[in-house]
């Protein structure tokens, strides 16, 4: 269906706006070229990605600039996280954060205050409004499936699934011909095959991998409160993404919460044999396209 199918069906009734919304947003990551790709993807307006501490990440186009959980806090984790902390007041161009929830780990403040130093939107779950809110970022609420134009970035929000039960969103980000996914730290959910089906395939999808049990609330639940490398892999299959890079892991030595042994060595593991390529990134380090 085009573009202009899609605004005949709205007009007419035959579509709800959440159906409607979500459907156009795909048609519009997937209608850049024959196979879902764009001239853009390799050229001068390419995308760029990096990889920020935790659960953080930079996308960069010539003149824009979009953080999603961007992490500089020490106090977040303390020493009991080995990543180095990526300054982000360097954004270039229009400068955009999203967040997938906000947790500490996830909603850092002082990183926002950052990246939004010269001013910009910080997109949040519209059930979740993050606290505080720095005085330069302004604050937008983004409703799932609904999606948000930032320049050029389009960003939308779609279902996750937090592990104390808390709102939470993945993001799927459109820019420079690529699209990717963000998880934030979801734990696995039947959403995966509705997502993949509106937006897949991607160019990348960053999935959390340490399947960690938390110990913060009693009882305990005995059961990862994130997503395990096993099923990170099993949800990148389903979205339908070339590349898996993991986020959330490399926490160590506290007893309340306790990652998976080895975290990347059983990603590396469930991937063999799977039609996706496992690409781990330090932080601080840029996506290869070529990889």
């Amino acid at each position: 269906m085009s573009g202009d199918g899609c605004a005949r069906r709205v007009s007419g009734g035959g579509l709800g706006r959440r159906r409607f919304l979500t459907g156009c947003a795909g048609l519009a990551a997937v209608a850049l070229l024959p196979g879902g790709r764009s001239l853009a993807a390799d050229g001068a307006d390419a995308l760029r990605i990096q990889r920020l501490a935790w659960a953080g990440v930079r996308l960069q186009l010539p003149q824009a600039t979009l953080f999603i959980d961007p992490l500089v806090d020490p106090r977040a984790w303390g020493a009991a996280l080995a990543d180095r902390l990526i300054p982000v007041d360097d954004a270039v161009g229009d400068a955009s954060v999203l967040v997938t929830h906000t947790h500490g780990d996830h909603f850092d403040p002082i990183a926002v205050a950052a990246a939004l130093r010269n001013g910009g939107a910080l997109l949040h779950p519209a059930d979740a409004a993050p606290r505080p809110v720095p005085d330069s970022a302004r604050l937008r609420p983004a409703a799932l499936w609904a999606p948000q134009l930032l320049g050029d970035f389009t960003a939308t929000p779609v279902p996750a699934v937090d592990g104390y039960g808390d709102p939470q969103v993945s993001w799927v980000v459109s820019a420079g011909g690529r699209r990717i996914f963000h998880g934030g730290d979801t734990l696995w959910h039947g959403d995966w095959w509705r997502i993949g089906r509106q937006f897949g395939p991607f160019d990348a999808a960053f999935l959390p991998v340490n399947g960690a049990h938390f110990g913060f609330r009693q009882p305990r639940s005995g059961q990862p409160g994130v997503m395990t490398p096993e099923q990170a892999v099993a949800a990148a299959t389903i979205l339908g993404a070339r590349r898996l890079v993991p986020i959330h892991y490399g926490v160590a030595g506290m007893a309340q919460y306790v990652e998976v042994e080895d975290p990347l060595g059983r990603l590396h593991e469930a991937a063999r044999g799977r039609p996706v390529a496992i690409q781990v990134l330090a932080p601080g380090d840029w996506v290869d396209w070529r990889a």
